[in-house]
């Protein structure tokens, strides 16, 4: 093989750049792109404004949209957006907010816990091992996985957002994150030294405890400390399940219905008013979990949906050096054909329920034009016509180039079929505020979803028979944290 052959040849890329230039449609498209950059210059309007935010299932109530801010807590923030709707029927309130600033703080404690007892159990490798490079590199970030909540709710309980407020920390997480990933790589080599100089796994584990000190003062002084108990206070409808003795009416009481030609209106107007106030004094987040929010954090089915000759169906993994909560429940997934998670997801919203999900959010996605900012469709960006060039793959082939990953978790709230029961069209709530998108919500194509979605945490009671049996008896792979599974799920940030 030549020299030449291994590098660009100049006289040719000087042919090419003539041949672009003389080119009406290189031209257009070069004028565009350099003005309006990728995304709007690809836009196809005719296409987009074909997509509709009517759904023919939907969710009946849904609350205020939040708002993760320049945080990577997407995950959380799906996950509570999909358990405060019980909580909202079984208070009969139109909207409430979970803390995710509680969730953050146990989370980030947890994972500090969790990070410091692998750079224990890998304490015999070489520093630039991959396990260790990774632990070191992903352990306290702030991404993580459906599981990851439902840990934290079990272990730790929920919090109404009043209770735990946002901070500057948590709004924006970057500077937190640096010093906490200083302090506990700090932490780690402190370990792996011991380790080296001959201590016991004990004496490890005694000096981990004092680290984790340091970490939750570090926290404290970033979010505030978590409250071991608070009173719950709140406007609830008429039809609240909770507790009688811990209600009151609030006064006066709603007039009664009048008669004539305003009658009916007002009267309807004043029962709507009809409310009363809880007020459960001294509860423990635990106890709020326990009392008001009806979802059971073990009742769900993670479903993926990651094709491949690697990947075979029906089959189970996990993730290893990834857990956050040591004791609880792995970060566990089943891979199924992209219809059965689909019909999982609608059976769910079929019933009223939300579910999580998430997809790769950044792929074909106009987020910042002026309008249609919140269609995801493939056919909303002509990208292959306006480079004239074939960007296409298969989502296998994705996953295996990397191409692909889940990094952004929602919540499917609606969804649009076809005459077959096939879906059209999915209505997605995020969790980005809602300047953004149409109102704080997203239109997504089935289309899209399949390319690049993939995920689904559904309850138990919405999955086929043969497919829980798989989830709950078939063996599970423990796959590598640097491996095409383990990418392909990604940190959900």
């Amino acid at each position: 093989m030549s020299k030449d052959s291994l590098s660009v040849d100049t006289t040719w890329a000087q042919e090419r750049n003539a041949a672009f230039g003389a080119d009406r449609a290189n031209r257009v498209a070069r004028n565009a792109v350099t003005s309006a950059n990728v995304m709007a210059a690809a836009r196809d309007t005719t296409k987009m404004r074909t997509y509709s935010d009517t759904f023919g299932v939907t969710v009946p109530k849904t609350a205020e949209v939040t708002n993760q801010r320049q945080s990577g807590r997407c995950w959380f923030f799906s996950a509570m957006n999909a358990l405060r709707h019980d909580t909202m029927t079984f208070l009969d309130v139109d909207t409430i907010e979970f803390s995710q600033a509680f969730g953050m703080f146990y989370d980030k404690l947890e994972k500090a816990n969790s990070t410091l007892e692998y750079v224990i159990q890998t304490a015999d490798l070489p520093e630039d091992a991959r396990e260790v490079c990774h632990v070191l590199d992903f352990g306290m970030g702030d991404g993580g996985y459906y599981s990851f909540a439902m840990n934290v709710v079990r272990k730790w309980g929920i919090v109404p957002k009043y209770a735990m407020p946002e901070t500057a920390c948590t709004k924006n997480s970057s500077q937190m994150n640096a010093q906490l990933e200083r302090l506990v790589r700090k932490d780690a080599f402190t370990l792996r030294r011991m380790h080296r100089d001959g201590a016991p796994e004990a004496e490890l584990r005694a000096a981990k405890q004092d680290m984790l000190a340091d970490v939750h003062q570090l926290l404290a002084t970033c979010l505030g400390e978590p409250p071991v108990t608070f009173d719950f206070v709140m406007k609830v409808g008429k039809n609240c399940k909770a507790d009688a003795a811990k209600l009151s009416p609030i006064e006066p009481a709603p007039k009664p219905a009048t008669d004539g030609a305003d009658g009916g209106a007002q009267g309807e107007k004043d029962e709507s008013r009809a409310s009363q106030v809880i007020r459960d004094l001294g509860i423990t987040p635990l106890e709020f979990a326990e009392r008001y929010v009806p979802a059971d954090p073990d009742d769900y089915v993670a479903l993926v949906s990651m094709p491949g000759e690697s990947r075979p169906y029906g089959h189970a993994y996990h993730l290893t050096l990834t857990d956050s909560v040591q004791g609880g429940t792995p970060i566990r997934v089943l891979n199924v054909e992209p219809q059965v998670l689909e019909q999982a997801a609608i059976a769910s919203l079929r019933a009223g329920v939300p579910c999580a999900m998430a997809c790769d959010v950044m792929q074909e996605f106009p987020r910042n034009i002026e309008d249609f900012k919140y269609v995801l469709s493939l056919d909303g960006e002509d990208l292959n016509g306006l480079f004239g060039v074939d960007l296409s793959m298969t989502r296998a082939d994705m996953i295996d180039a990397r191409e692909t990953s889940l990094t952004h978790a929602m919540c499917f709230q609606g969804v649009e079929l076809d005459a077959d029961g096939q879906p059209k069209a999915w209505r997605i709530e995020n969790s980005w505020g809602k300047d953004q998108g149409k109102d704080g919500y997203l239109v997504m194509s089935a289309d899209w979803f399949r390319l690049y979605g993939g995920e689904v945490d559904v309850r138990r009671e919405f999955v086929p028979a043969d497919v829980l049996k798989l989830w709950d008896e078939a063996p599970v792979e423990d796959v590598a944290p640097w491996s095409n599974i383990c990418h392909a799920l990604g940190t959900r940030d």
